[in-house]
């Protein structure tokens, strides 16, 4: 299979027909090579314009999906970004490759297994940490982002994960309550406070952790 075509294919068909305009993003996903962050057997699959399984029940998210999400969080060169339930590490690799200095926080081992393999060879060294934990925890307690990307669909985001986000920092998530379809959703700290915006229709696997215990309720 040629992955360079496939991904030609994918950001004429998928991305810009679906407001994917920042030029960053494009680029990126025009050369990150998302067949090395599947399993093997799945790297015919990895441009499809769909979610794609991944072990242990969860699942990648849709590339345009994806790209809308982190175009919305609107991530300047050299901002600290937070990714959460980052999967094989393909959304981290996105957020490096246009500037974010990323910490990327996964439970599942078998998914970190696949993010340590792929990301060496697609992101500088040093732009994406990976930490194996709870991402319904967020990172560091007394650390906060400028960016804070939730890469599942989620009902809720919890206290902790807010309180991770600094002042004029934004988050972005796919909101699934209320039912299908889901939503983008854009939080914003500003004055201390935080509001949240309803964007677009977007639909996103659900990501364990991220039902109960709420600072949002979307």
């Amino acid at each position: 299979m040629d992955f360079a075509e496939a991904r030609r294919f994918m950001v004429d068909g998928q991305l810009r027909p679906n407001r994917v305009e920042d030029p960053r993003i494009v680029a990126a996903m025009r050369d990150l090579p998302r067949e090395r962050f599947v399993p093997p057997a799945l790297a015919a699959r990895a441009y499809a314009d769909a979610d794609l399984p991944l072990p242990g029940g969860r699942a990648m998210m849709q590339p345009m999906v994806l790209a809308r999400l982190v175009q919305l969080a609107g991530l300047r060169r050299g901002e600290r970004a937070l990714v959460l339930g980052a999967g094989t590490g393909f959304g981290a690799a996105l957020v490096a490759a246009i500037g974010g200095s990323v910490t990327a926080v996964e439970s599942d081992p078998a998914l970190l297994a696949i993010a340590r393999a792929a990301l060496p060879a697609a992101v500088p060294p040093g732009t994406v940490t990976l930490v194996e934990a709870d991402p319904s925890h967020g990172h560091a307690a007394g650390e906060t982002y400028d960016v804070i990307i939730i890469e599942g669909g989620v009902a809720a985001v919890p206290r902790v994960v807010e309180d991770q986000l600094a002042e004029g920092g934004r988050l972005v998530a796919i909101s699934l309550q209320g039912g299908p379809p889901g939503r983008a959703m854009l939080l914003r700290r500003a004055g201390g406070a935080v509001s949240a915006t309803r964007e677009f229709d977007a639909h996103a696997a659900p990501l364990p952790g991220f039902a109960g215990a709420p600072a949002f309720a979307f």
